[in-house]
């Protein structure tokens, strides 16, 4: 195991919204996963989290304190947790953890977190009040 690797994870915290497989075809020329693949996984499942909240669709407003804490490698279950932890007038705070299972072990790794602002949008593309 990488020095830079835990060895034990916190438990995930929030609701488990994506479970998806690292595939080849998402790797760096260094053979780990991109962190912008992992990136777009935390943001579907936040999106996901944000629409139920919402009542409508939403877009990515911004991401804050993201952090990478280990690799993503090939055939690693990507298991992706979401956390609200705020909900304003037409936006949506969550915190998204995201945990890998590597090769079908039952042991989880945290491999990244970050915060995640989400906007409520009506039809025509404009902010709207997030349904209470």
């Amino acid at each position: 195991m990488p020095d830079n690797e835990p060895t034990a994870s916190p438990e995930p915290q929030g609701q488990l919204t994506i479970r998806t497989l690292a595939m080849p075809g998402d790797t760096n020329p260094s053979g780990d996963i991109f962190g912008g693949w992992v990136l777009s996984q935390m943001d579907i499942a936040g999106g996901i989290a944000a629409s139920e909240i919402a009542g409508s669709r939403v877009v990515t407003a911004a991401v804050e304190a993201m952090s990478f804490i280990a690799p993503v490698k090939i055939g690693d279950v990507l298991c992706v947790y979401t956390s609200i932890t705020r909900v304003g007038t037409t936006s949506i705070t969550i915190e998204i953890e995201a945990y890998v299972r590597r090769r079908g072990l039952a042991e989880r790794v945290k491999v990244t977190s970050g915060h995640f602002v989400f906007v409520a949008l009506d039809d025509a593309g404009r902010k709207r009040p997030v349904r209470g």
